[in-house]
């Protein structure tokens, strides 16, 4: 198993969400976050911007769903034809054990 997470603009979360969904992936968790970049944030006049708003998704997937998801993302949270700086990243790591506390049972 592995844990995506994806960091998108704000403005992206909708259209990401709902690809993710019509390809099969419909459980995400959502949280507003702020981070900066390897730009070290957005200079307008004389105020430094590093605190910029962006929204994590995560995903809990099977090994065998990685390429599938990637591309939905990928393909969703790029903003114009080349992506522009602060579109956004994808993290994957690898994920030993998931427990649902209804069921209390193990697994996605």
């Amino acid at each position: 198993m592995l844990l995506i997470r994806a960091i998108v603009r704000p403005e992206k979360k909708d259209e990401v969400l709902a690809a993710l969904s019509k390809a099969g992936f419909p459980a995400a968790t959502v949280v507003d976050v702020v981070g900066r970049g390897k730009q070290k944030g957005i200079k307008m006049g004389g105020m430094l911007y590093d605190e910029i708003p962006k929204i994590l998704i995560m995903v809990a997937i099977h090994d065998e769903e990685r390429e599938n998801i990637i591309d939905v993302v990928l393909k969703t949270a790029r903003t114009g034809e080349d992506g522009t700086f602060g579109d956004g990243k994808i993290f994957i790591t690898p994920l030993e054990e998931v427990y649902t506390i209804s069921r209390g049972g193990r697994g996605l």
